[in-house]
């Protein structure tokens, strides 16, 4: 009996490490926010190129995000001291660590960074990260799948993962 409570303690173990509270943010804090990397996965991206409604939708949610981060009292850093190595790197969401570099480098005390993944017209994926600038563990992060390839689709797949991830009350 005691090897079945232990074995099953055991396996519950990593969906209590989930169900654990996030850390409370620092109010005020200061956020390097290194934008958001649109990633064409489909077919029409590949024979098509770039959307220039797509890379709006990119602006748009930079915006949106950017805002609500200024809603909840963060304070946004200016990029300019990094912009070389920003503009240098492909995809700040993954560049083994770069984003923490770069944040520190600015006194930040988070780094806050996403990505869109169109795999169709139909199916997309965001993803928003954000990680200790000091140490760069990840204090939130989330990704949601959207159908649909529109302005408003987008906004509320963002607007989704501040609302119950990032900024849950």
């Amino acid at each position: 009996m005691q090897r079945i409570l232990i074995a099953l303690v055991l396996a519950l173990l990593p969906a209590l490490a989930l169900a654990a509270p996030d850390k409370p943010l620092m109010p005020g804090a200061k956020l390097a926010f290194l934008g958001l990397t649109f990633i064409d996965l489909s077919t029409e991206g590949a024979y098509n190129g770039v959307r220039a409604d797509e890379a709006a939708r990119i602006e748009l949610l930079k915006s949106a995000t950017r805002d609500r981060f200024v809603e909840e009292g963060f304070v946004i850093l200016s990029n300019d001291p990094v912009a070389t190595e920003l503009a240098a790197t492909v995809n700040p969401a993954d560049c083994y660590g770069c984003d923490v570099r770069m944040a520190a480098r600015l006194g930040a005390d988070y780094v806050l960074v996403g990505e869109v993944r169109k795999v169709s017209n139909l199916v997309l994926s965001i993803n928003l990260v954000l990680r200790d600038a000091r140490s760069g563990e990840r204090l939130r992060g989330l990704a949601v799948d959207i159908r649909s390839n529109t302005d408003d689709s987008w906004l509320r797949g963002m607007r989704y993962i501040l609302k119950n991830h990032f900024f849950k009350s």
